[in-house]
């Protein structure tokens, strides 16, 4: 038999069962379509993650206190002015300047209240952070005392069509300190650009006030929670952070661009290889829906095949006949299911303002490991039917 035979006689075998093959098909398309849809999505997280990291900069060194065990998170303590001194002197370093962080304060503006992350950075930190730029009014200056820049997500929330604070306005902070409620009066000096986010600190959700006023207001003395260094050049950042660890140790653990780029790759690697196993079980049990209606295919067809057979067929046109029935059903499935993945993956990123990174090469795979589970589940019924005897199958009833 001719393979564009075989080919016409599968499609109306299809058409025949169209309730069949239409359940074949669900099943494939959910599996394609899961794939698809978190993959996207996680890549496109990978890719805001890495745009954060370039915006931290290609040059810059983050110097956190104690080490990062795993499921510990980072086990240490604070760094303090003999840590920054050390590493201020330190070969190629050209600037380094400590951040106090991970401070909670809460404030009311119109009857609406906010708590947001508080901290508090020297007139340097502006120079190393280049995502640190302000649409309104300044940054913070070495004479400041009670002023503070606001995040854009105060300034004006996104669910507000006007801002609600701005330059000039004052915000009076509370906070638990040492057990004491304490209130803190700044004035509002600048407003931060939109971000969405950065690596270190959510600027859009967050205040920036003067190192001292922190130091101050949290009781904390010359205690901080990490460092921002800036080498001379992108090509000595590698020295830079083997000297810093030279220096100090296993007291700090240091992170630079590519580190963090390593880091983050090797987590969000994980999270797409385990959702993306997940959502192929989906398949696996697709590939079983296959083998069932594909074997009752067979049974319902064995008169056919005997005379297919009989009137000159061989062996491997019958099981080329069922293994294209099953190609279809995976081409098909593979093709609606990444298809509808991407429109998933589209209407979930704009939801949770994420934009998804579904690639070509994704589909490509998708539609491939769907025909393919198609055909390894096919490929029994398949043989099953090609070994029938012509006088047994005619016998059949």
């Amino acid at each position: 038999m001719r393979i564009w035979d075989i080919a016409v006689m599968s499609l109306d075998s299809l058409k025949e069962r169209k309730f069949r093959f239409a359940l074949n098909l669900i099943g494939i398309l959910i599996g394609c379509t899961a794939v698809t849809g978190l993959v996207s999505i996680t890549q496109g997280l990978s890719n805001d993650i890495n745009s954060q990291l370039e915006v931290f900069g290609p040059q810059n060194i983050m110097v956190i206190p104690g080490q990062i065990q795993q499921g510990r998170g980072i086990v240490g303590s604070t760094l303090n002015w003999r840590d920054l001194e050390i590493i201020s002197k330190v070969e190629d370093v050209k600037v380094a300047t400590p951040i106090i962080a991970n401070k909670i304060v809460s404030f009311t503006v119109r009857g609406r209240p906010f708590m947001v992350e508080m901290f508090g950075v020297t007139n340097e930190y502006f120079e190393i952070n280049k995502n640190s730029e302000v649409d309104d009014g300044r940054q913070l200056l070495r004479t400041d005392t009670s002023a503070v820049v606001i995040g854009a997500n105060i300034a004006q929330p996104l669910d507000e069509d006007e801002p609600i604070v701005g330059v000039g306005d004052r915000l009076k902070v509370k906070a638990k300190v040492n057990g004491v409620e304490k209130e803190l009066s700044l004035r509002v000096v600048g407003v931060y650009g939109r971000t969405g986010g950065s690596f270190g600190a959510d600027l859009d959700n967050s205040i920036g006030i003067p190192l001292r006023t922190a130091q101050q207001f949290w009781e904390i003395g010359g205690e901080f929670d990490y460092f921002m260094v800036q080498a001379e050049t992108i090509e000595l950042v590698s020295d830079v952070v083997e000297r810093i660890e030279d220096k100090l140790g296993e007291a700090v653990t240091v992170i630079s661009f590519e580190s963090a780029q390593d880091l983050v790759g090797d987590v969000l690697g994980t999270i797409e290889a385990v959702l993306g196993g997940i959502a192929a079980i989906s398949l696996i049990v697709a590939g079983v829906g296959i083998i069932n209606t594909m074997t009752v295919s067979v049974m319902e067809r064995t008169r056919e095949i005997g005379v297919l057979k009989a009137i000159g067929a061989k062996s491997r046109d019958v099981l080329f006949m069922f293994i294209s029935e099953a190609i279809v059903t995976g081409l098909v499935g593979g093709i609606t299911g990444a298809l509808f993945g991407v429109f998933l993956a589209q209407v979930v990123g704009g939801y949770i303002n994420l934009p998804p990174d579904p690639s070509l090469g994704l589909m490509v795979f998708v539609v491939g490991f769907a025909v393919a589970t198609s055909v390894i589940s096919g490929l029994y019924p398949a043989w099953r039917a090609s070994g029938l005897h012509p006088v047994e199958a005619l016998r059949y009833e």
